[in-house]
């Protein structure tokens, strides 16, 4: 029995690395018994010469390669579910098109699936060799976080790159949400999942896209759309805030029945309180608001992403 493969790749300004990736998948295939495979390159809003070079992919290999293209930039969670629409396969992954997802691992991967009952085969680093340590560090306190406040687990190291059966994403297509955190996602779905291990790899050419503000803005969506904890933390702020300053007139009202005159002497101790206790509104306010623009952005009901070119 054959099996189809439906490979998404979701790319932003890799002109150079998607020739190199294509082969080195097409290298892996004689390693695969009894599977068919099929490319879906999603060109995020690339404006560089990513769509050119899927283009020519497609071009000189029409029956496997296929290709969706943005109007613009709408980030690589809208391009990984535009991929998920689009797969054919009975079998699906998720790859980096950088190749810090090796190819190499995907025997494994499909045999691991085809001789149990896992419903998905993941893939996490074990090391995080060549990557800057204060972006290691705020990842590893991310992963601790996060399965600290959230019901959701989500393994420490845990890639994109896994290979899914049919109905995990059918599954997960049922979750057309427009704050998407699809790690989370992926695990949230509870289908069972199996983890390979493998040593960090470098990108084998180009620059990341991912910037260290933009991990950061995505680790707060992680999150926020998995854990209702920074709405706890805002609600203990302000009862702390009430009880403190309660305490605080008490304490002042019997001072002046005992020792008698007026306790507010000087008025740079009473704008230091106004101005700590605003900041602590203000604060709790945004914890409040985020959550209220991510509702906001959910109504208005506005589509994932919009297509310019699709082959």
């Amino acid at each position: 029995m054959t099996d189809k493969l439906s490979i998404i790749v979701p790319c932003y300004y890799e002109e150079e690395t998607v020739p190199l990736f294509y082969q080195a998948v097409e290298n892996v295939k004689k390693d695969l018994e009894n599977i068919e495979l099929e490319y879906w390159f999603i060109n995020d809003g690339s404006t560089d010469g990513t769509l050119a070079a899927i283009q020519k992919l497609q071009a000189a290999d029409p029956e496997h390669v296929h290709y969706v293209s943005f109007t613009r930039n709408f980030g690589k969670e809208a391009a990984l579910y535009c991929g998920l629409q689009e797969a054919t396969g009975n079998l699906v992954t998720v790859m980096d098109v950088d190749l810090q997802d090796p190819p190499e691992m995907l025997p494994e991967m499909i045999k691991t699936l085809r001789n149990s009952d896992y419903d998905c085969v993941g893939t996490y680093r074990v090391s995080r060799d060549g990557e800057p340590r204060i972006r290691s560090f705020f990842a590893r306190m991310f992963y601790r976080l996060i399965n600290k406040i959230s019901d959701t687990e989500i393994v420490d190291g845990a890639r994109d790159y896994r290979v899914m059966t049919r109905p995990m994403v059918n599954a997960i297509l049922e979750m057309p949400e427009y704050n998407r955190f699809s790690k989370g996602l992926f695990s949230w779905g509870g289908f069972k999942t199996k983890y390979l291990e493998y040593e960090n790899q470098e990108r084998v050419a180009g620059e990341t896209s991912w910037s260290f503000w933009s991990l950061f803005k995505y680790s707060i969506d992680g999150i926020v759309n998995f854990s209702q904890f920074p709405l706890d933390i805002a609600a203990f702020v302000g009862f702390f805030s009430a009880l403190i300053s309660g305490l605080a007139i008490l304490f002042i009202v019997i001072r002046y029945f005992v020792d008698g005159g007026d306790p507010t002497s000087g008025w740079a101790s009473t704008v230091c309180i106004i101005l700590f206790v605003g900041g602590i509104q203000l604060f709790c306010l945004g914890i409040v608001g985020k959550y209220i623009g991510k509702i906001f952005m959910e109504v208005k009901n506005r589509p994932l992403y919009l297509v310019k070119d699709k082959k």
